[in-house]
């Protein structure tokens, strides 16, 4: 008679509970993940579907996206600075400068980036056009920090340029002494009056890059059942007669 090798599944109970939870979190932020990529998705729809409105006709239908355009001038001597943004990185400015329509809307419009000293004493120059002029641009939600840091920056009314760390409509719209609308203009790339960084996208990271996410952690799922029935079959040796 031969000795006969053959295999067993009993895995140990410190590598099931390991391996377990490891499961658990990766199956937990995959569907996170997969979440994120259909509300990205849902958004990138929104924007590809949106249509070209008059500014009055997109507010009254709340129509986020929709390529506008409004006749009316800019407000050239007060400007919102919002802080802390990037472009080919590099720290700076996003310039949000009150438009008013002839029709008497006020809105804020991102005109674009610019650059700004380390120290923020020295505010950046913003040259903008004094005669009326039509307004082409993508109406959008006011840009919302990840997380509110600190109390709202003080607004004063006779200091301009003002430097914000994230736009507050109502304390602007106080400051300014007329009411805003609660959407902002983001300024085409081709129109004048505006600077760098107008590559507008509607999504900081697109549904595409959080499948890709959700396909790593669910992976890691996998390998975690893998690796548990690997270290769960043990050789034992019998008697073949």
């Amino acid at each position: 008679m031969l000795p006969k090798v053959f295999k067993s599944f009993r895995p140990s109970g410190a590598a099931t509970l390991v391996l377990f939870l490891l499961a658990c979190l990766f199956a937990s932020l995959g569907n996170w993940q997969h979440k994120r990529a259909v509300e990205k998705l849902a958004i990138e729809q929104q924007h590809q579907n949106a249509p070209p409105l008059l500014l009055e006709t997109a507010l009254a239908r709340n129509s986020r996206f929709s390529t506008i355009n409004a006749r009316g001038h800019y407000d050239a001597s007060r400007h919102i600075l919002l802080d802390n943004q990037i472009w080919q990185g590099r720290a700076g400015v996003y310039v949000f400068t009150p438009f008013y329509t002839n029709g008497g809307t006020t809105i804020l419009v991102n005109r674009g980036w610019l650059p700004i000293s380390p120290d923020r004493k020295a505010l950046p120059g913003i040259p903008t056009p004094n005669d009326e002029v039509v307004l082409n641009g993508i109406l959008n939600t006011p840009p919302v920090p990840g997380r509110l840091l600190g109390s709202a920056d003080r607004l004063r009314r006779g200091q301009w340029p003002q430097l914000v760390t994230y736009l507050n409509l109502a304390d602007i719209s106080a400051t300014l002494g007329t009411p805003l609308e609660n959407w902002v203009v983001q300024l085409s790339k081709t129109e004048p009056g505006g600077f760098d960084g107008r590559e507008w996208q509607p999504v900081y990271l697109s549904s595409s890059r959080h499948q890709g996410y959700a396909f790593q952690w669910f992976a890691l799922l996998a390998a975690c059942v893998v690796m548990w029935v690997f270290l769960g079959l043990r050789k034992q040796t019998g008697i073949r007669k």
